[in-house]
């Protein structure tokens, strides 16, 4: 059995002046707008890296509360960042280092068996593992 998720994008006009939208199938985004300076310089809109980030952040967090709860650890929750790294790499933009930092309270562990958890997430949370070839790290600890 295959899960399909499905988001569109369309993009009006040249690269530096023009606008796009995004959509997705859930209307979480709805013609969401997003631009080259909100992409490559400073925007109020979104862009693909952002979500990329958030997904990241997402999938990683989920992750790590599930491992956790299998393990017996009670989970009273998990707060995660992903800072996403756009750089030129070989004369093009490319995704170059994606850095996490998460926090959590869960009762029952200490932090190096919590910074290990978060560690063997990275490793194989869905969207790491599809972000194999970028430079990850991440920072956990307790509050």
């Amino acid at each position: 059995m295959a899960i399909h998720r499905k988001a569109e994008a369309v993009w009006n006009g040249t690269l530096r002046e023009g606008n796009g939208t995004l959509s997705t199938d859930s209307g979480t985004l709805n013609n969401t707008p997003f631009t080259f300076v909100s992409r490559f310089e400073e925007g109020s809109t979104t862009n693909p890296e952002e979500l990329l980030a958030a997904a990241h952040a997402g999938c990683f967090t989920m992750a790590l509360g599930a491992g956790l709860g299998r393990k017996g650890f009670t989970v009273h929750h998990i707060k995660s960042t992903a800072t996403l790294e756009l750089a030129q790499k070989d004369g093009a933009w490319s995704i170059t280092k994606i850095s996490l930092v998460t926090r959590g309270k869960v009762d029952g562990i200490d932090v190096e068996a919590f910074k290990q958890a978060a560690e063997d997430t990275k490793k194989n949370c869905i969207v790491s593992r599809a972000l194999a070839a970028v430079e990850m790290e991440v920072d956990a600890d307790l509050e």
